[in-house]
């Protein structure tokens, strides 16, 4: 029989920004109240399975989503550089403005690769060697990778032979959210998509741009 190997990739959970801006790989970023519940939430979800490995992103917000689990699965959590949010040149900028300041149209002229940020193939270089280290790793079982929105969808999107370029309206992987990869021995088999702290996801509202100093 062939074996299975299923690999969870977890969105960390809500940050704290209250000033609205995109926090890329910009440190100081960490869980807010309401995401520290949906990283327990995702825990006890997961209590149980057959998870074998734990592997996290570097930042603030994935490593503290990965706690809980951590704690609940008796695993050490491993860090792997691999699993970082994409570059953007647009970190530390307030969400609501940035692409329409006219100061920044000389970024844009590429959205498919995207021209502002690490390009799509790039990131699914990374993520693919990540999935394929961890997958090696737990063959036979389950792990769980906590990673961030842009990688882990454009990750899903080469799997499932689909267009890297899209619109980000249109992601499927809410905050702590699990794309899970099922693979047959070296083949993947399937892709499946649940959110098991859906309940504390809040509706999105209109973002208010920072103010200014």
């Amino acid at each position: 029989m062939t074996e299975s190997t299923v690999v969870h990739l977890l969105r960390h959970g809500e940050v704290h920004n209250p000033q609205g801006l995109l926090y890329g790989r910009l440190p100081g970023y960490h869980l807010s109240e309401n995401g520290r519940s949906m990283a327990e939430v995702v825990a006890k979800a997961l209590a149980g399975r057959d998870i074998v490995a734990l592997c996290s992103s570097p930042l603030e917000r994935a490593q503290e989503t990965a706690a809980p689990i951590a704690q609940t699965l008796d695993l050490p959590v491993q860090t792997d550089e691999r699993l970082i949010e994409a570059d953007n040149i647009f970190q530390g900028h307030a969400v609501g403005g940035m692409f329409r300041a006219p100061r920044n149209l000389r970024h844009m002229w590429n959205p498919a690769r995207p021209s502002w940020g690490e390009p799509y193939v790039e990131i699914v270089r990374r993520m693919r060697a990540a999935i394929d280290a961890a997958r090696s790793r737990a063959r036979g079982h389950e792990v769980v990778m906590v990673s961030h929105q842009l990688p882990i969808w454009v990750i899903r999107l080469a799997a499932e032979g689909r267009r890297l370029w899209h619109d980000p309206r249109r992601r499927q992987c809410a905050l702590a959210s699990l794309t899970s990869f099922t693979f047959e021995g070296d083949r993947l088999a399937s892709v499946g998509y649940s959110e098991p702290a859906g309940a504390l996801v809040k509706p999105a509202g209109p973002v208010r741009p920072a103010r200014r100093r």
